[in-house]
């Protein structure tokens, strides 16, 4: 998938150092935002209570909310931050591969959530964090009406 020869190995690479930490798989997990609970467990942001995709990783146990509807094109991302969904259903993160031409990827929500400090802000997951603040405003500051039920009928 695209040049890979200047990437770092996978942490989970079948060429890993056989003294290596089990913890440092963990570690790279959090990193890369596979962080989120596996079913039942809702697929909301804890943050924002946005409705996401929730896909397996690599990490066992781990699983990553990616933004619902949102296919970008690899360039548009910073490397280690373009996810791919494989055949199988499991959500791949890219690393530093620059991948084929027409790749589409998708987003970890915490890079957009409109409740949490940016981590790296670039202009189009600037754009996206704003939409979803403008989401979530939408969805849980729902206006109040006033009450009709003691107002005579019109009719």
């Amino acid at each position: 998938m695209g040049d890979t020869g200047s990437a770092q190995p996978c942490p989970d690479s079948p060429d890993h150092q056989p003294g290596r930490r089990s913890s440092d798989s963990e570690v790279q997990a959090m990193l890369e935002g596979a962080t989120a609970p596996g079913p039942p467990a809702p697929a909301t942001c804890e943050h924002c209570e946005l409705p996401q995709d929730r896909y397996p990783t690599l990490y066992p146990g781990r699983w990553v909310f990616l933004e619902p509807r949102s296919a970008v094109p690899a360039h548009h991302l910073p490397p280690r931050r373009r996810w791919i969904i494989t055949t199988d259903g499991v959500a791949w993160n890219l690393w530093d591969a620059e991948p084929i031409p027409g790749t589409v990827c998708r987003v970890v929500h915490r890079l957009v959530c409109p409740h949490l400090e940016p981590e790296d802000p670039w202009p189009w997951g600037t754009a996206l964090r704003l939409e979803n603040g403008r989401r979530a405003q939408r969805l849980f500051n729902v206006p109040e009406f006033p009450d009709l039920r003691g107002l005579p009928d019109a009719g």
